[in-house]
């Protein structure tokens, strides 16, 4: 096999951040005018129609029994991470809840240790690292200009509770990776996503109304197309070579803060973002690592 394919996991959770992030903004809106809750639900049941038809006309079968319990372990995990990531959201600026969240490859490096047993390279703890102080300096400088709102204590306590979550997340979705195919977990996952929440609906449901329809329709969207591509990647690449890339998403929020509300990008937000990519490239794999792609789709002992 040619090295060069070595980078091609690293490449698509690369592109994979950017499009979540993405997604981020159209959920944001759609939060603040129907509330996290209410989007997200209707964000799985549309992600479910659009993934279903294809997992079954791809010969999809209910899955056996260890794998089904990993899809509802990580679909548990995803669905209160979301929740709560989508609610500080509404509460902090968008770059500043995806700054704070960076905390989640840090733990995401210590249970791949735990749970999988990877052995964590010292180019890897160097990327992560890097990562944190480019993250520093980027909301160093956005914090003494910008103003936090009354609920900003919550919004914080929010994100710190979503990034545990996304760290375990993102372990499950290497497991997950190696024994179903990413359209299987794309399926499973926002089914039982929106079943988990359809338990709170008489409660907190609101009916969509006007824009916030198409905001999370593109949000469904793009969802799907960045859950394939993590699925894809973490089938293919050790968790402790893709968790830094996750890094790459403050930069991909500051440039889509820039195209969509006007903000600028100040001097302190490109420092971070050099260091940010620089601890990637440090961890992008030059040279054959597992692979394990042979045994995507297939139980595992």
């Amino acid at each position: 096999m040619d090295k060069s394919t070595n980078l091609y996991p690293f490449l698509v959770t690369l592109l994979a951040i950017a499009v979540l992030c993405l997604m981020d903004v159209f959920m944001k809106g759609a939060a603040i005018a129907v509330g996290a809750y209410s989007a997200l639900m209707v964000r799985s049941v549309m992600q479910v129609s659009l993934v279903t038809p294809v997992w079954l006309a791809t010969g999809g079968k209910w899955p056996a029994p260890h794998v089904l319990k990993i899809h509802i372990t990580r679909s548990l995990v995803a669905t209160f991470m979301a929740l709560t990531f989508f609610s500080a959201i509404v509460l902090l600026p968008l770059a500043e809840a995806i700054a704070l969240s960076f905390i989640s490859p840090l733990i995401a490096l210590a249970l791949a240790a735990l749970i999988l047993k990877e052995t964590i390279e010292k180019k890897a703890i160097i990327a992560a690292i890097m990562g944190i102080a480019g993250v520093g300096i980027i909301v160093g400088g956005r914090i003494g200009r910008e103003s936090l709102s009354d609920d900003a204590a919550l919004g914080i306590a929010l994100v710190l509770i979503s990034a545990v979550l996304y760290a375990w997340n993102l372990i499950l979705q290497r497991q997950q990776a190696l024994v179903a195919k990413p359209i299987e977990i794309t399926a499973f996952g926002g089914a039982i996503v929106g079943l988990t929440l359809l338990l709170g609906a008489p409660f907190f449901f609101s009916m969509p109304h006007g824009a916030a329809w198409l905001d999370i329709a593109v949000a469904a969207l793009l969802g799907v197309c960045g859950s394939l591509a993590l699925s894809w990647a973490y089938a293919r690449a050790e968790a402790q070579v893709l968790v830094p890339v996750e890094y790459t998403g403050f930069a991909w929020a500051a440039l889509f803060g820039w195209l969509f509300f006007a903000e600028d990008v100040k001097p302190a937000t490109l420092a971070g973002a050099a260091l940010i990519i620089l601890g990637c490239w440090i961890a992008a794999p030059r040279k054959h690592t597992e692979q394990a792609v042979t045994g995507a789709g297939q139980p595992q002992a």
